[in-house]
């Protein structure tokens, strides 16, 4: 036989998960298609299909046509599917049928689960499986039982369960789809903007879905014994704890006489700390998106931005990067090592950081750019929903819509992004090369 033989190419397991996704969304797509799916029973078109698509399996909520009048009970439940396969990770929901049939889990398949929950071991990680299982039907299922109570009121009992199952899981996975379109196109929670009772459930699914799923399994371990929570998960907390506290006073104080005038003060906390929460991947809104100020708008990017927290339903670059980062930068600073908590970062932790820091960036000015080429829409608003779509937000000013059909391919490919991780993306279409051990002359450049 002549020449060498041809080597199988073995999928990385970036690269299963990556095209698994698209899979996913591509079969999701051709399901909405159909005029079942649609409430006029007429086909929709592929494009409005596949960008519903992407949006519900990177959990982003971003819509071109609104969710309740546009779409039927069956292209509802289908992108009800596709939110908690994108929100789990189908991986995830692969391991449930495998425990359910009781299949023995092989080495590939644990170590696809740890890529994809993000965890630092493999050992435990059936174990940690089964928690996420578990956790997740009984946090949804609580979430489902307290929305249904309320909604019921307001659309009798059948429709107040089905909202209730249909706003908890969307919140929970940090979606941010909704059904209120019934009482007005693209309406999103609005009306339930001074309901402590929705306020307080949906923030509550939107925190626990975005802290991640190792965090949850070191709550369950040590309960509230914070000295023996794992470096991670502390740094989780006191990172989402502190965005919440300082987005929310930023908020009060930005919007008291613009979106939150003629609201009493319990109204105005309950808006401004849904704005900070809703606003790291949720997609929800309780005041008018397109009305906030300047200010407001670019507090909103930032937390866009940076996300929720690694292993979770989250996107964005993550609490932690944008906690490493700054410690960094303030130990740089000072002159003195970088760590907290008496404990420091890993080798490697704050040069990955700044890749992805780095990375997500590049890509947000590189879409901003081209939509800004391509269409005759606003700076602001288009920067909003770039930012929106890379941080798998959903929240738009209402320009979604507006986007012809190449801002909307870039905007699909920034979810996409957005979703399985930037870095992520990147690394399954380069093949590693083996680096030669030859290190360059070092020699002095000006910085700063």
């Amino acid at each position: 036989m002549k020449g060498k033989a041809k080597t199988r190419r073995h999928l990385t397991q970036t690269q299963f998960i990556v095209y698994g996704f698209i899979a996913i969304i591509l079969i999701g797509a051709l399901l909405l298609c159909t005029p079942i799916a649609s409430r006029t029973h007429t086909a929709t078109p592929f494009l409005d299909s596949l960008f519903t698509a992407v949006s519900s399996t990177c959990v982003t909520g971003l819509v071109v046509v609104d969710t309740y009048v546009h779409w039927s009970l069956f292209g509802q439940i289908v992108i009800l599917f596709l939110i908690q396969i994108g929100g789990l990770g189908f991986i995830t929901i692969g391991v449930l049928f495998s425990l359910i049939l009781r299949r023995k889990i092989g080495l590939k398949t644990r170590g696809l689960m740890q890529e994809s929950v993000n965890t630092i071991k493999i050992g435990g990680i059936i174990r940690l499986a089964r928690k996420i299982i578990r956790g997740t039907l009984l946090v949804e299922g609580a979430g489902a039982i307290l929305l249904s109570i309320r909604f019921s009121f307001d659309f009798g009992v059948p429709k107040g369960i089905y909202y209730g199952i249909f706003h908890s899981i969307s919140a929970f996975c940090n979606a941010g789809f909704d059904l209120m379109g019934v009482n007005g196109e693209f309406n999103s929670l609005c009306d339930y903007s001074g309901d402590p009772w929705v306020n307080i459930v949906i923030m509550s699914l939107i925190v626990i879905g975005g802290i991640g799923f190792v965090v949850w399994d070191d709550i369950s371990i040590n309960k509230f014994k914070f000295r023996k929570y794992s470096f991670h998960t502390k740094i989780v907390l006191v990172t989402t704890l502190f965005l919440i506290v300082s987005s929310s006073t930023l908020f009060y104080i930005v919007e008291y006489d613009n979106t939150m005038e003629g609201m009493n003060v319990g109204e105005r906390i309950l808006a401004s700390m849904f704005s900070a929460i809703t606003a790291r991947t949720a997609g929800f809104n309780t005041i008018d998106t397109g009305s906030l100020k300047g200010a407001s708008l670019l507090l909103t990017c930032i937390l866009m931005f940076i996300g929720g927290s690694p292993g979770s339903t989250a996107g964005g670059i993550k609490t932690t990067t944008f906690f490493v980062l700054m410690v960094n930068l303030f130990a740089n600073m000072r002159g003195g090592k970088s760590g907290i908590f008496r404990r420091r970062f890993e080798d490697g932790a704050v040069k990955k950081a700044s890749m992805v820091f780095i990375l997500n960036l590049v890509l947000c000015m590189m879409a901003l750019f081209v939509i800004l080429a391509i269409t005759n829409l606003a700076f602001s608003d288009i920067m909003f929903e770039v930012f929106s779509a890379m941080g798998t937000a959903g929240m738009s000013t209402g320009v979604t819509r507006d986007l012809n059909e190449g801002a909307r391919c870039i905007i699909m490919l920034l979810m996409f992004c957005g979703r399985v991780g930037s870095l992520s993306f990147a690394l399954s279409f380069l093949q590693k090369k083996k680096v030669p051990p030859v290190c360059y002359p070092q020699e002095k450049i000006s910085i700063g």
